[in-house]
């Protein structure tokens, strides 16, 4: 049986939702895969005292303790895990920057000639953001329609991200490298607001394909799009990990093609 250690946790920004991430993962295997993997719980807490099943631990004494580690901390992690030679799967830094970074997204997307939708951080004033684009606007996953709303908003909270609302069709795309024997297996597009011609999607999904190579990414992404009426596409924005819940779109798309979130899974795991 291999042993599969879930890291979770760590001292950076997204400490909870990492102990969420790790714990879905952990729950999903044991659900479902209990026959094949056996899993350890590995926690790094907020001072970066690591632990493995609630006991106090060493990253060096994992090696003799798992086979594989799934990291869904910081990346930065997975560099101590590379050197002590343990396999291990989570996305790079370069990607994790990204990920949190529209600015240096926005940058490196230029490369592919990918767009983004514009937009403000922490913005001083309701006119700061209507220089720049009109409205609507996007404010919290709010629609914004109207000048005094948006003021209003960034009177009562200065530190808000206002984005530039794109008009169109909807659809997320996932990606996983080799499975069903494929080099990248593009599965078809979900979460989709709107009809979506064969060509329209054979477009999406060879941006979603671009981009995940563009990224380097080894084991899984997630491309979230608009499509414009004029048939211009907007990268919404970009998941690594994929989402194990049952009304999940990672399971929609899973179930589209004959195919359970398991088995992507396992396929995940045994990739490393």
């Amino acid at each position: 049986m291999k042993r599969v250690g879930i890291l979770r946790g760590g001292n950076g920004n997204n400490y909870t939702s990492s102990l969420q991430k790790g714990g879905d993962l952990i729950l999903h295997i044991l659900e479902n895969l209990n026959h094949k993997y056996k899993t350890s719980d590995i926690l790094v807490d907020k001072e970066g005292m690591w632990h493995i099943n609630g006991r106090p631990t060493k990253p060096a004494d994992l090696i003799h303790k798992v086979d594989v580690i799934w990291n869904t901390s910081q990346p930065g992690l997975s560099i101590a895990l590379n050197n002590l030679s343990i396999p291990n799967i989570g996305i790079n830094s370069f990607s994790s920057i990204l990920e949190n970074n529209r600015e240096m997204l926005r940058e490196h997307l230029k490369g592919i000639g990918l767009l983004m939708p514009k937009y403000i951080l922490f913005p001083k004033s309701a006119r700061e953001v209507l220089e720049k684009f009109g409205a609507p606007w996007k404010v919290e996953d709010k629609l914004v329609k109207n000048f005094s709303e948006l003021a209003e908003l960034i009177e009562n909270n200065k530190n808000i991200l206002v984005e530039e609302f794109i008009a169109g069709k909807v659809a997320s795309i996932h990606c996983v490298p080799h499975f069903r024997g494929q080099d990248l297996y593009i599965f078809p597009p979900v979460n989709v607001f709107g009809n979506l011609s064969s060509s329209e999607k054979e477009k999406l999904s060879l941006l979603a394909k671009n981009l995940h190579h563009h990224l380097g990414n080894k084991h899984y992404l997630k491309s979230n799009f608009v499509m414009n009426k004029r048939g211009k596409v907007y990268l919404l924005d970009l998941e690594f990990t994929p989402n194990l819940k049952s009304f999940s779109h990672f399971s929609q798309a899973c179930e589209s093609v004959g195919a359970k979130t398991c088995h992507v899974i396992e396929h995940i795991l045994e990739q490393v």
